[in-house]
């Protein structure tokens, strides 16, 4: 019988080697900050919920990790991530410049006590 497919580790693997290990950190700390969280694909990238609701967002591009944390993640967080290309609910974290794991972290926190705040 074969093991049933997880479609985030799918996902990571067929990305570049040289950003898989950043892939599976990023998906190690949103597991580690919201361990109840649901796990999935939505938009073609490893998508999370809390409470039935978005959390967190990650998907790898050629040039840049893409995080997608909901406008109010990133609006909490506007001066911080002043420095990186932004959309309403999105920024982008170069390829060739150190990924900011620690305010990665804070933004997922926040959304982890956003989330639970409105809807738990």
């Amino acid at each position: 019988m074969k093991p049933k497919s997880d479609p985030v580790s799918d996902y990571i693997e067929r990305a570049p080697e040289a950003v898989r290990e950043v892939l599976f950190r990023i998906r190690s700390l949103i597991l580690e900050l919201a361990p109840g969280a649901e796990e999935g694909m939505a938009y073609g990238m490893p998508a999370y919920k809390t409470h039935g609701r978005p959390l967190v967002y990650f998907a790898a591009f050629k040039r840049h990790l893409g995080l997608y944390a909901t406008p109010s993640g990133h609006a909490a967080f506007a001066e911080k991530l002043a420095g990186y290309k932004q959309g309403k609910g999105s920024v982008q974290f170069p390829w060739d410049h150190p990924i900011p794991y620690d305010l990665i972290r804070e933004i997922i926190q926040f959304r982890v006590s956003e989330n639970e705040h409105l809807y738990g």
